[in-house]
């Protein structure tokens, strides 16, 4: 009988963590205005720590799947928003964000070293430092109704980061699979091959679909659908040949963007569905994580996220004027940088299938991911909050 209850219970587990993560998010913003998704990890993480065998997962598994497609869909929603003529009119935009990725790969990569960490750890942990989390920044920026030259500039410069970081990591991961196997058309086929084959499969769907709606004529009424559908599909298709379902999907956003698609305001995170995936996705985000590996790298983390915080913050400033901007919009932009976290473990997670499980290895990132979870949201919303950015949420 035990058995029986227990294959029940873990069956349940999801969808009450989901429902359970939803209902405190939204009690919690509406009694302190703290970002949703905040709340969403935070009620996750301590599910997870509570019952760790009912939310245990593996990069197989349908869990990971739909934090996948949610992240898919968001990333989708971020290409779209992403304006390349915009960099092109005014490249200090582009500078300042090519900066601060190298600038901020450096300070982690020699901190890292200092602390007398494998070469390739410190490599890959400066490479996931680099980014910022796409799903935890536009997550705020939908929430907060944010716009303005804040607002764009942050979006912008964070789908840059993430894009260079998604590179990174992959050519050193293509290096460790040269080291461990010697073998370098292997290790090429999991660097570069696999980055362009994901850029180009979502650019030709980028092109394919809009094309599509326009002769059935039904663009306007069943755009949102075919582009989430096709979402999935680039998740799954992905996963099958494993390629980078992140550069796929922000691909696919960005040339539908440019093949001049509208996607109406409404629409905005795909509908019920669309919030439905994003709560899953970051309860999901901090369900791999342990509380034990937390504390130990608290100390670190904690050192290593203040760095990040200090040298996104200055990188940006430095070039603000010269991008057309003051020094303290440019000083907030680098502030609502801070969220990492959903990026971070839905690219660990594509990679535990060739032995690299480096949220399990490094307490520092699992101490930077709970943190930049939680905290990272908040910040960036009191970033467009100083910027006069947001609108305030009618009852």
């Amino acid at each position: 009988m035990q058995p029986d209850i227990f294959i029940i219970s873990a069956e349940l587990a999801w969808p009450l963590a989901v429902l359970l993560a939803w209902l405190a998010g939204e009690f919690v913003h509406r009694w302190t205005g703290v970002p949703r998704i905040s709340v969403y990890g935070l009620a996750g993480f301590l599910l997870a720590q509570a019952f760790p065998d009912l939310f245990a997962t593996d990069s197989a598994s349908s869990i990971t799947m739909l934090a996948n497609v949610a992240f898919g869909l968001i990333l989708f929603e971020f290409g779209y928003r992403v304006n390349l003529h915009w960099l092109r009119v005014n490249p200090w935009i582009a500078i300042s964000g090519l900066v601060e990725s190298v600038a901020t790969f450096a300070v982690v990569y020699l901190i890292a070293s200092w602390q007398d960490m494998p070469p390739l750890t410190a490599l890959l942990l400066a490479s996931l430092a680099m980014s910022s989390s796409p799903a935890g920044v536009l997550r705020v920026i939908n929430e907060e109704r944010s716009s303005g030259q804040v607002t764009e500039r942050v979006l912008h410069l964070v789908a840059m980061n993430s894009v260079l970081a998604v590179f990174v990591f992959k050519v050193i991961v293509g290096f460790w699979v040269f080291q461990t196997s010697g073998s370098l058309p292997q290790a090429v086929s999991h660097s570069l091959i696999e980055l362009v084959a994901s850029a180009l499969l979502g650019a030709v769907f980028g092109m394919l679909v809009p094309a599509v709606l326009r002769s059935l004529g039904t663009l306007a009424r069943d755009g949102t659908v075919a582009f989430a559908l096709v979402v999935v599909l680039l998740v799954a298709i992905t996963h099958a040949y494993d390629l980078s379902p992140v550069l796929a999907t922000l691909t696919f956003g960005l040339t539908a963007r440019h093949r001049r698609v509208s996607f109406a305001r409404t629409q905005r995170n795909f509908g019920a569905i669309g919030e439905l995936l994003t709560v899953l996705l970051f309860v999901f985000a901090v369900s791999t994580l342990d509380w034990a590996r937390v504390v130990s790298g608290a100390t670190l983390g904690c050192f290593l996220l203040l760095a990040r915080f200090l040298v996104k913050t200055l990188a940006v400033a430095v070039f603000s004027h010269a991008g057309g901007i003051t020094w303290r919009k440019g000083a907030l932009i680098g502030v609502a940088m801070s969220p990492m976290s959903v990026f971070v473990i839905l690219l660990l997670e594509q990679t535990k299938s060739m032995g690299i499980v480096l949220v399990d290895e490094l307490a520092a990132l699992a101490a930077m991911t709970l943190f930049m979870e939680v905290i990272g949201p908040i910040i960036t919303q009191w970033a467009l909050i100083w910027a006069r950015e947001t609108a305030k949420e009618e009852d």
